[in-house]
């Protein structure tokens, strides 16, 4: 009855969870909190919300493969580079406190919204041709690079700068790079989860009922994005940042 009774609670919240990273990242905000009110201790928290997030995010990658709203040439670039990335982000994370990694978020992410907000009128709505092979590679390695060490670093987030920096550097539409952005942030998610399965921190008892809410928000929240483009994915961001940002403050706050 307990079981059933977490599940009740645990499964709207983490469709809720895969509903908003399909379209602009940062599930891991609400995922994370959700499995630790079943008093998961943080490391199997995180192992388990990987889990879930890796499987509802190969779902929402496979929508935007299927609607072509990939680049291929780009996104085979950044994969490379965000499995590796994140495998350096896990170690960049064993060495620096945890507080630290918290401050330098507070500061970062009210920029980054000032940075959306400013580019008002500026969003590329499919322009990634006028930019040379080269200087595409070049940047599908950092972009990759940075997904991937900031998803072992941090976790939360990752797809959200991922659209960001498409978009941005890129010029790429909202759509693709949305589309781009979740490919990459699966690999990133999958190298992370296989990290946690190894060392025994995935409770799958709660991870794969779980999944499915995830599976089904991803493939809702995907929907949307690929119907509506711009129009939600934007101002999604700006959600999504606030929530980081207010997510963060607490936990720095609660930590004295």
């Amino acid at each position: 009855m307990e079981y059933l009774h977490t599940l009740l609670y645990l499964g709207p919240l983490i469709f809720l969870a895969g509903f908003i990273d399909s379209i602009a990242g940062g599930g891991g905000t609400i995922g994370i909190p959700a499995y630790m009110l079943t008093g998961m201790p943080v490391h199997f928290a995180l192992g388990t919300n990987k889990f879930s997030m890796t499987i509802g995010t190969a779902v929402a990658a496979g929508r935007f493969i299927k609607n072509k709203a990939v680049d291929f040439q780009t996104v085979a670039v950044s994969v490379i580079f965000a499995l590796i990335g994140s495998a350096l982000g896990a170690l960049i994370a064993l060495s620096i406190s945890d507080r630290s990694i918290r401050l330098a978020l507070i500061i970062i992410l009210p920029c980054v919204a000032v940075f959306l907000a400013f580019r008002k009128g500026k969003v590329y709505e499919g322009d990634p041709e006028s930019l040379s092979l080269r200087k595409k590679i070049v940047l599908a390695t950092l972009v990759g690079s940075f997904m991937g060490i900031f998803d072992g670093l941090i976790g939360p987030g990752t797809g959200t700068f991922g659209i960001i920096a498409y978009n941005a550097f890129m010029k790429y539409d909202f759509r693709t790079a949305s589309g781009n952005a979740k490919v990459v942030n699966l690999a990133s998610n999958f190298g992370a989860f296989a990290t946690f399965a190894l060392h025994g921190n995935v409770i799958f008892i709660l991870g794969i009922p779980a999944a499915l809410c995830c599976i089904a928000g991803n493939y809702v929240g995907s929907g949307f994005a690929l119907r509506k483009g711009a129009k939600l994915i934007r101002p999604m961001l700006f959600v999504v940042l606030g929530i980081l940002l207010f997510r963060i403050v607490y936990d720095f706050a609660s930590m004295g």
